[in-house]
């Protein structure tokens, strides 16, 4: 890449794409920017990845071609208010911002502005995230390839239409926090049959671990390794029994749909 990208916000996210367009070599930190309004995490920003960094919104817009919106979803409106007049078609805008419709960025900004909406999720700290990515009006290919290779830095991205964002919410955004739930059930689950918390937590994070490589490893779909591990008259057969009679299946169904209607109504305001 031999575009220089500005982040507007350098919190978590903003430093996970710092952190993981400098550790893939996408980028170098001459062409990284960063800016916050807190000067404490500018300083630390600036000491740890050696990035040029500024508390001047304006100063680092011009200096870049790409810009990465990072802040909260209430910021939004304030802050490309404030820069909307250096935000034109010549500089490409990415937003991380959830909930918030391209129609509202393109909106906010000068006519014919280059805007890409992206939704990533949380592991994205640890360079395993997962992001969806959809093109504004005005986007061009290039456009998308740009945000497609910052986002695959720190993790793996898809292309797909804006009108499935909230679903993509509420499977891939909120879909960590379902995982944290279980791997606490799986954990107090052992302690309950009598292991010891560390020796269950350890056993079961690495389990989770391991069978989420087998699907992308192995390439075959979960059902297909879930027959691998069911011997007739067994163990996991009878576990399983226990899992479908209380719903498992349809309660993460529901809960996926549930956050992908309150994604909804976030976009709305509501």
């Amino acid at each position: 890449m031999k575009e220089t990208i500005g982040l507007i916000g350098s919190g978590n996210m903003g430093e996970a794409l710092i952190k993981g367009l400098l550790m893939s070599g996408v980028a170098s930190p001459a062409q990284i920017m960063a800016n916050d309004i807190r000067p404490s995490r500018l300083e630390y920003i600036k000491e740890k990845y050696n990035v040029s960094v500024y508390s001047d919104l304006s100063g680092m817009i011009s200096r870049c071609h790409v810009l990465v919106l990072a802040v909260k979803p209430q910021d939004v409106t304030g802050t490309l208010k404030t820069c909307a007049s250096l935000l034109g078609p010549e500089r490409l805008l990415i937003s991380m911002a959830a909930g918030v419709t391209l129609a509202t960025l393109e909106g906010l900004l000068p006519p014919g502005s280059r805007v890409i909406r992206v939704m990533p999720n949380t592991p994205a700290l640890i360079l395993s995230g997962a992001a969806a990515l959809s093109r504004g009006a005005h986007a061009q290919d290039r456009d998308l390839e740009l945000a497609a290779e910052i986002f695959n830095a720190v993790g793996k991205s898809v292309v797909v239409q804006e009108k499935v964002m909230d679903a993509v919410t509420g499977l891939s955004g909120s879909g960590p926090a379902y995982v944290f739930l279980f791997l606490e059930a799986l954990t107090d689950a052992g302690v309950k049959v009598g292991l010891a918390r560390d020796v269950a937590g350890l056993l079961a994070v690495q389990t989770v671990v391991g069978a989420a490589r087998m699907v992308t490893e192995m390439n075959e779909r979960p059902a297909v390794l879930k027959e691998m591990v069911t011997s007739p008259g067994g163990t996991t057969i009878a576990g399983l029994h226990v899992l479908e009679k209380g719903g498992m299946r349809g309660l993460i169904m529901s809960a996926v749909e549930a956050a992908t209607l309150r994604s909804q109504e976030l976009g709305k305001g509501g």
